[in-house]
């Protein structure tokens, strides 16, 4: 069994998403190429929706960075199975991920569970198309969910 100690993962990133309020509402920006880690690019987009709950994961892409936007409250596990990475064998637990926009990166096994009562929204920015051009390539995903030894669980 793999034993995984709590601590920073290299290249995963937190950040608040940050609302900007005036009367008729608010506006939130995603993402800026700017702001994003040199090479970084998104090239699709997608929002699911997940019951109260239900997680989605783990699992982990062995190219794809992900950039995820917490729309409602989730909690997001990382695991750093990179062997040649500094933070190797560590995990991130993030209990309220709500409005937080999180970078995770290839070889990062990571899941989220919806914790709320109600339906629960994020948005996906990842820097590779699912299925590549066309959706004629394999998918590039390792799913631990569908392997009864994984030693990826969620509390």
């Amino acid at each position: 069994m793999e034993i995984y100690k709590e601590g920073n993962i290299e290249g995963v990133t937190i950040k608040e998403l940050r609302f900007f309020n005036d009367a008729r509402g608010w506006l939130a920006e995603l993402y800026r190429t700017d702001e994003l880690p040199d090479g970084l690019t998104p090239v699709m987009s997608y929002v699911s929706m997940t019951k109260p709950g239900v997680a989605r994961g783990p699992h982990e892409h062995v190219d794809q960075t992900d950039i995820f936007i917490f729309l409602t409250n989730f909690t997001l596990y990382l695991w750093d199975r990179r062997e040649n990475s500094p933070t190797y064998k560590n995990r991130i637990v993030l209990r309220d991920s709500k409005n937080k926009i999180v970078t995770v990166p290839p070889g990062v096994v990571h899941a989220y569970k919806n914790a709320d009562n109600v339906d629960g929204m994020v948005i996906n920015l990842p820097d590779r198309l699912y299925a590549g051009k066309g959706k004629k390539e394999p998918v590039d995903e390792i799913r631990w969910e569908d392997t009864d030894d994984s030693p990826y669980k969620l509390d």
